[in-house]
């Protein structure tokens, strides 16, 4: 049954692992060599420049304005949306009253909650910050009009105008159009732990922050670890890019003052704005540095004696 059993591997393992050497490892490769040069992006010239990119890098204060957002975002936005999102899907599952014949059940209704929950997964990502762009309009918006209709006529941010509101009302829509993914992939995982131990608990006269506490978090552990790096990566990657360059204000969006300019996002105005293509490439480097370090943290971090049952 061994005979020829590497070939076999080798054989199914050498196409997917050539597609991704072409499409993924190798643009990698050509970002950095282009990050030593002054490519402009269009001109089939360009010379070598060295390190020239990385010390402009250092002293460039968008830059390092962009890199303190984003790592805002990849610390806040996953805390938050896997804190509620574990909350949402524990009273979805476990947070119900006790019936007759269960000790543990879901609250009613909870199939309907998670269609709730989700729906923001099943809408684009442009049209979820186009929405809330009305939405925070200072004007005439939803969120201004509910402060005024409930008497807070003198609580009027100018949410993405000001710079002191904007970041926080980007991360708020990352979270929101997020939080549902994880309420039913958490859900997911909790459905498949046997009620049996939460009965056991409960019987024993834990309640149920214990019970979530030392049953379902570790049970549940590499589920959140991996949600946590993926989506670390969201808020490091398109989905920040795409909120922020289309609902906060500005040329190419990022303002004002760049104060919601994201990595991602100072990449595409330095590349396809600026035509500066090379330093757009030194930048898409940081941002990979930025992005490997934050999953080997998470890794790390949560590195953990594998529970099964």
């Amino acid at each position: 049954m061994h005979h020829g059993k590497y070939r076999f591997i080798a054989g199914f393992l050498a196409g997917p692992l050539a597609l991704y050497t072409v499409f993924v490892i190798w643009p990698f490769l050509q970002a950095v060599y282009y990050s030593f040069t002054d490519w402009t992006g269009l001109s089939p010239d360009f010379a070598f420049t060295g390190l020239r990119n990385y010390a402009r890098l250092l002293d460039d204060q968008v830059f390092w304005k962009s890199f303190q957002h984003s790592v805002l975002l990849v610390v806040l936005v996953p805390l938050v949306t896997i804190a509620l999102a574990l909350f949402f899907a524990f009273m979805l599952n476990v947070g119900g009253r006790r019936r007759r014949g269960a000790a543990v059940t879901g609250v009613r209704g909870s199939a309907f909650y998670k269609i709730v929950y989700f729906f923001p997964q099943v809408l684009s990502i442009a049209i979820v910050a186009l929405l809330f762009q009305f939405a925070y309009n200072p004007g005439n918006g939803a969120i201004n009009a509910g402060l005024r209709a409930v008497g807070l006529d003198s609580v009027q941010p100018d949410w993405l105008g000001d710079p002191d509101y904007a970041l926080w009302s980007v991360m708020a829509v990352l979270v929101w159009c997020t939080v549902g993914f994880f309420v039913v992939l958490f859900s997911a995982g909790m459905s498949s732990i046997p009620l049996d131990f939460y009965e056991a608990a409960l019987l024993d006269g834990a309640s149920r922050v214990t019970t979530f506490f030392r049953i379902t978090l570790p049970l549940l552990w590499d589920t959140v670890q991996s949600g946590w790096i993926y989506m670390g990566i969201l808020a490091l990657g398109a989905e920040a890019f795409a909120v922020v360059q289309i609902m906060t204000v500005g040329a190419n969006g990022g303002g004002p003052d760049y104060s919601t300019t994201v990595l991602p996002l100072y990449v595409y105005v330095k590349a396809f704005r600026d035509g500066q293509a090379a330093y757009a490439t030194t930048i898409g480097v940081a941002l990979l540095v930025v992005t490997l370090a934050f999953a080997a943290v998470v890794m790390r971090l949560g590195r953990r004696e594998r529970l099964e049952y």
